[in-house]
C-alpha cells in the first residue's frame, strides 16, 4: 500500500476531504522525523513505537579494494510494533506479499 492508497481510504472511511487527509498524514510524517531527530521517542499505544537506535562504531569491508573501513557510531531510525498489534498481524496475516512483488 503505497501513501495515496492510504490517504484514499481514510478518506473513503471517515468523509474527510483527501486534501485534508493529506495534509494531516505529512504533518504527522513531519512531526515524527522532527521528534527522532532531537532524539525523542514517538509512542502510538496500540500500535508501536517510533525510536533511534544507536549502532555501535564497527569495521566493515570495501570488498572492491580489500581494505578494512572503520564504520563510526551512529544513530538510526527504528519502529517498534505494540505487542497486541504483532499478534493481530501474527493471528490474521495470509498472503503476504513483499514491495518487490506489487511492483
Amino acid at each position: 500500500m503505497r501513501k495515496a492508497d492510504m490517504v484514499a481510504r481514510i478518506a473513503d472511511k471517515t468523509g474527510i476531504p483527501k486534501v485534508d487527509v493529506l495534509v494531516t498524514l505529512e504533518t504527522f510524517f513531519k512531526e515524527v522525523k522532527s521528534s527522532l531527530t532531537e532524539g525523542e521517542a514517538v509512542y502510538v499505544r496500540g500500535f508501536g513505537s517510533f525510536i533511534v537506535k544507536k549502532r555501535a562504531a564497527k569495521i566493515g569491508r570495501n570488498i572492491k579494494k580489500n581494505v578494512a573501513v572503520e564504520i563510526p557510531e551512529h544513530f538510526i531510525p527504528a519502529f517498534k510494533p505494540a505487542k497486541e498489534f504483532m499478534q493481530t498481524v501474527k493471528d490474521n496475516a495470509v498472503g503476504i506479499t513483499s514491495s518487490e512483488d506489487e511492483d
